[in-house]
């Protein structure tokens, strides 16, 4: 049995930033002009785990997005379908041809290939567009290459992302992503001191992803499931409200208590034990800093919640809705 025919956009896609939404773009617009003809379904695929992980694994970058999240905003964003492409060592030896044959025309049905002006393909990378369009002549399908996207002079790409989380800077973040930087963690039990200084914390266990520098942020949260991150959906019927808070990411340095992410949620009562929580980070207030004692550190905890609700009222809420 063929392949259905299909436009493909291959990539890592990680972050499934503002210049992989043109990519996916130029995917839907090329699937219309085929589908009076061909019926074409739209393709998205991405390599897992990345490639650097099992090359070159002490360079390897963390990820923006975990496997399933990016599926998620992939087929969120217009993909017919993703094509989550095992990456290993086997796989990285496959001549140029070997992958263009096997993979994008005996398996994904090729009929048109959507590329970034860096996609490289093959053992040791030597494919490229060029070498791509060649072979589409030979096996059927043509190639459309998209132009980058830069944003402030600078090109959007999931290593400027990482650089920005990194320096705490969420909001050129959220800028280039197109929504607010997030993570999925399932909430554990602490030490259940912040319920005895009137500010409830969840402490969540999160999927190892790339996330901001230590401080505070105003965030919204949606709860997606139960259990891992990696068992639960956003499109879960259970996720409830979205809700709004402030977060901790940092060692709590005042009781030296140890790496963690708490989240304290506004005019929030309820058992959130084993849930899993979406959180976006949408603005920083300060950095994680020590405190002489519990009465100072309460105040600062005030004052964060207060500003945290100022900013959250005064944001493009569009840029929520991907939680």
């Amino acid at each position: 049995m063929s392949a259905k025919p299909s436009v493909i956009v291959p990539g890592n896609h990680d972050g499934v930033h503002l210049g992989h939404r043109e990519l996916l773009a130029a995917g839907r617009r090329r699937a219309r002009e085929h589908n009076e003809e061909a019926g074409l379904a739209m393709v998205a695929m991405f390599f897992d785990p990345h490639p650097s992980a099992v090359l070159a694994p002490e360079h390897a970058p963390g990820s923006l997005t975990t496997a399933t999240r990016r599926t998620e905003l992939l087929l969120a964003l217009g993909a017919d379908r993703v094509h989550r492409q095992h990456f290993d060592r086997a796989f990285a030896s496959q001549t140029p041809e070997e992958f263009v044959e096997q993979v994008l025309v005996q398996e994904l049905g090729a009929k048109s290939v959507v590329i970034g002006p860096d996609f490289r393909f093959g053992k040791n990378r030597a494919g490229d567009g060029e070498m791509l369009a060649a072979l589409g002549s030979r096996f059927g399908f043509d190639v459309r290459s998209v132009a980058p996207l830069e944003i402030d002079g600078a090109r959007v790409s999931s290593t400027r992302i990482r650089s920005c989380l990194n320096a705490g800077d969420v909001g050129l973040a959220t800028t280039l992503l197109g929504r607010v930087p997030d993570v999925a963690g399932r909430v554990v039990h602490g030490d259940h001191r912040g319920r005895t200084i009137g500010f409830p914390t969840a402490n969540l266990d999160c999927e190892a992803v790339t996330i901001p520098a230590d401080g505070v942020y105003a965030i919204v949260a949606k709860r997606i499931g139960k259990g891992s991150p990696a068992d639960s959906r956003s499109d879960s019927t259970d996720t409830g409200p979205l809700l709004r808070g402030v977060a901790n990411l940092g060692v709590r340095p005042t009781f030296a208590a140890g790496r963690s992410v708490e989240v304290h949620l506004f005019d929030f009562e309820g058992d959130l034990y084993d849930q899993t929580l979406r959180v976006g980070f949408v603005g920083r207030l300060r950095g994680e800093q020590k405190f002489d004692g519990l009465e100072a550190l309460v105040a600062q905890i005030g004052h964060d919640a207060d500003a945290a609700r100022e900013l959250l009222g005064n944001q493009d809420r569009e840029q929520w809705q991907w939680l």
